[in-house]
C-alpha cells in the first residue's frame, strides 16, 4: 500500500536576501518559512519600539515592521537601528509607507539606509500621474540602496482606478463575473503590474516580496491560489484584520494552513488585535506554533496534553501541563545555543491511565499522572521505557528535573 505525502512540496520562488551582513533572511526559493511581526508603538518613541523590537525578535520574530508615517518616525528610524545594535539586536527592519513614503525616503536618507526592506501599498501611493511617479521614486531609492521591496496590496485599499477600470472591462462582457470576483482580480493584477513596473525601474526580481491581504479566510485562499500560477515571485501571506483573541487566531491558522499545505507562502505574520494588556509577542507565538504543528520548521519542545474528562476531576494535570510549557518556553533560549535539535523534542502530560501511557511512550519523554480514584503514582517514559515513577507533592519540580536531565544526556552540544 501507498500512502501520500503529508504535505505538498514547497513551491519554488525567487530567492530574496534582506538585511545586514550580521543577519541576512532568505525568503523564498526554498528557504524556511520565515516569521515576521510589527510593533504598535509610535516610532517617533525610539527607546519604547527598540524595546518591542528586541521583545518580538526575542520572542522569534526574524524581521520586524514599523511604522514609517510622519518626519518624526522617518528620523527615529537610523537611532532605532543603532540601538538595537548596540543591543546585539540584528532582527531586519521593515519601513511601513503609506501616503507619503516617497517624501520620507528622500528628506530621510539615513532612514532608507537603516532599513532592511520597504513595504508598499500600490493602492496607497499616490493618484494618477502622482501614483506613477511617487511609485517610482520609492522604488529607486530602494535601488539606490539595495534594499528589497514588499508590494503589499490590501483589499481594504486597493488602487482605485484600476478597480474602476476592471469594472468597465467587466460590464462589457457578454457575461460579466460577480463584482467580488472583479474586486479580487484587481488585488492580484494591482501586485503583479506594480511589481512589474519596479522591475522596469530596475529592481531586480530577487528584491520583490508580494502579498494580497484579505480578511476572509477563502478569499485569501483563492487569491494566492491564482497569484501563484501567474509568477513565481517571494510572498508573504497573512489575514489582515484577523481579529481578537480566539477568532484572530482560528481564522488566520484556517487560512495560512491550507496555503502553507500547498505549498504556497515563503513568510507570513499573524496580524492579532492584541487584548488589553496581551503582548505583542503573541503573534509571533502563534505563527511558530501554525508552522510546527504542520511540520513545517520546529521552534520549541511541545506539549502533548489531554483535554480532561471525568476521570480527571483533579486540575492538577492542567496546571502541570502549562507549568511544563512555560519551562520549555524559558530553557529554549538556552537549550538552543548548548544542544542542537532540542526544538523538536516532543513531550506529553497525560492526565489518567487510559491514553496516558500510550501518549507518553509515543513522546520523547512524559509523564502519566494519575487520574480520578487511579493509584497516586506518575510513571514517566523516556524514548518509549519507563524509567522512573514520581508521587508527592513535588511532581512538577521532579519531572523537570528529568526533563534537563534527559535533554543533556540526549541532545549534542553545540
Amino acid at each position: 500500500m501507498e500512502f501520500p505525502d503529508c504535505y505538498k512540496p514547497r513551491l519554488q520562488t525567487c530567492t530574496v536576501k534582506i538585511g545586514t551582513d550580521d543577519n541576512i533572511v532568505r525568503v523564498g526559493g526554498g528557504a524556511p518559512v520565515v516569521i515576521q511581526s510589527m510593533t504598535n508603538t509610535d516610532t517617533a518613541d525610539i527607546a519604547g519600539t527598540t524595546q518591542q523590537v528586541m521583545q518580538l525578535a526575542n520572542a522569534g520574530s526574524e524581521l520586524v515592521r514599523i511604522t514609517v508615517n510622519n518626519a518624526e518616525a522617518a528620523a527615529a528610524v537610523a537611532r532605532i537601528r543603532e540601538s538595537l545594535d548596540n543591543n546585539q539586536c540584528y532582527v531586519p527592519l521593515v519601513g511601513d509607507f503609506h501616503f507619503n513614503g516617497h517624501k520620507l525616503l528622500t528628506d530621510f536618507p539615513e532612514c532608507a539606509q537603516a532599513l532592511a526592506k520597504f513595504r508598499i501599498n500600490p493602492g496607497n501611493v499616490g493618484k494618477g500621474k502622482k501614483r506613477d511617479t511617487q511609485f517610482a521614486t520609492m522604488v529607486e531609492l530602494a535601488c539606490k540602496y539595495d534594499k528589497a521591496v514588499r508590494i503589499g496590496v490590501n483589499w481594504g485599499s486597493m488602487d482605485q482606478s484600476l478597480l474602476a477600470e476592471l469594472m468597465d472591462e467587466n460590464a462589457r462582457l457578454p457575461k460579466p463575473h460577480d463584482a467580488h470576483d472583479v474586486m479580487m482580480e484587481t488585488v492580484i493584477r494591482s501586485a503583479l503590474d506594480s511589481a512589474k513596473q519596479a522591475e522596469s525601474i530596475g529592481l531586480a526580481k530577487d528584491k520583490i516580496i508580494l502579498s494580497c491581504k484579505m480578511s476572509v479566510v477563502q478569499d485569501l485562499v483563492t487569491v494566492y491560489r491564482s497569484l501563484v500560477q501567474r509568477d513565481n515571485y517571494a510572498l508573504h501571506l497573512g489575514l489582515t484584520e484577523a481579529g481578537i483573541g480566539s477568532k484572530g487566531i482560528v481564522a488566520s491558522t484556517a487560512a495560512l494552513s491550507m496555503l502553507l499545505h500547498d505549498g504556497i507562502g515563503d513568510t507570513i505574520r499573524i496580524s492579532l488585535t492584541p487584548e488589553p494588556g496581551a503582548p505583542r509577542e503573541k503573534e509571533v507565538i502563534v505563527a511558530q506554533e501554525i508552522l510546527q504543528t504542520m511540520g513545517l520548521r520546529s521552534f520549541v519542545p511541545l506539549v502533548t496534553a489531554c483535554p480532561g474528562c471525568g476521570r480527571t476531576t483533579s486540575t492538577y494535570f492542567q496546571k502541570l501541563a502549562s507549568q511544563v510549557q512555560n519551562f520549555l518556553r524559558v530553557q529554549m533560549p538556552d537549550w538552543k545555543e548548548n544542544f542542537l535539535g532540542v526544538e523538536d523534542m516532543s513531550v506529553a502530560v497525560m492526565g489518567c491511565v487510559v491514553n496516558g501511557p500510550g501518549e507518553s511512550k509515543h513522546a520523547n519523554i512524559g509523564i502519566s499522572l494519575p487520574g480520578t480514584g487511579e493509584r497516586p503514582v506518575a510513571p514517566v517514559y523516556e524514548d518509549g521505557e519507563k524509567t522512573v515513577t514520581l508521587k508527592g507533592d513535588n511532581i512538577a519540580e521532579e519531572f523537570e528535573t528529568v526533563i534537563l536531565a534527559y535533554v543533556e544526556r540526549t541532545y549534542t552540544s553545540r
